[in-house]
């Protein structure tokens, strides 16, 4: 998912930071404060504060524990509320570290990754995470159920073009072929599709 952009709520005037899908047919909104959303568009807009505004803090502290965020997830919706994950990873010796002894010679970086570190998991405020994820490049996924329960479609036109198009290949193909169509694409099925001049997906 990626933010596409922070939009205002009609009836309550709330800000809402809407997250779209990668193929940009569907858009989750979630509500967010006044708060919130300027901490997200800061991040969007790379702007540099005279202090620290609290994720950036955030970002300085990740920093200092030489750790790294690696991934944002959106896991759950319950009772309108949506839950979030940041999945924490630490960062890689530099291979030019000071720290190798005299005549050591210098790892790579892929082996100087403690294969034993364990990833840290840290609930959170999806938009705490989001405004964490747009100032550090971090990728935002979000469970497929929960797209599926709270996106609304980005081109409802578009939309209902498929859906016409798809009972008008129903229409014109018979039960016959679409059963034979079926069968041909099941895992391990060896037998040619016929060829009866049918319509095929």
């Amino acid at each position: 998912m990626h933010v596409a952009g922070i939009a205002l709520d009609a009836a309550s005037r709330s800000p809402i930071v809407l997250l779209r899908d990668p193929a940009g047919r569907r858009q989750v909104p979630i509500w967010i404060d006044q708060a919130q959303a300027h901490n997200i568009m800061a991040g969007i807009q790379g702007n540099e504060p005279p202090r620290p505004l609290s994720h950036d803090l955030m970002v300085s502290l990740l920093d200092a524990g030489e750790l790294v965020l690696e991934r944002v997830i959106i896991h759950a919706i319950e009772d309108s509320t949506f839950h979030a994950l940041l999945k924490l990873g630490h960062q890689p010796c530099s291979a030019d570290d000071d720290s190798s002894a005299p005549g050591q010679d210098a790892v790579s970086e892929e082996a100087s990754i403690d294969p034993t570190a364990e990833e840290i998991e840290i609930d959170a405020r999806p938009s705490d995470a989001i405004a964490l994820a747009v100032r550090t490049g971090t990728g935002i996924w979000m469970l497929e159920e929960v797209v599926a329960e709270a996106s609304i479609p980005v081109d409802a036109e578009a939309d209902s073009e498929e859906q016409d198009e798809f009972r008008r290949f129903l229409d014109q193909v018979s039960p016959a072929a679409l059963v034979r169509h079926l069968r041909s694409r099941q895992p391990g099925s060896d037998s040619p599709p016929e060829d009866d001049n049918e319509p095929t997906p």
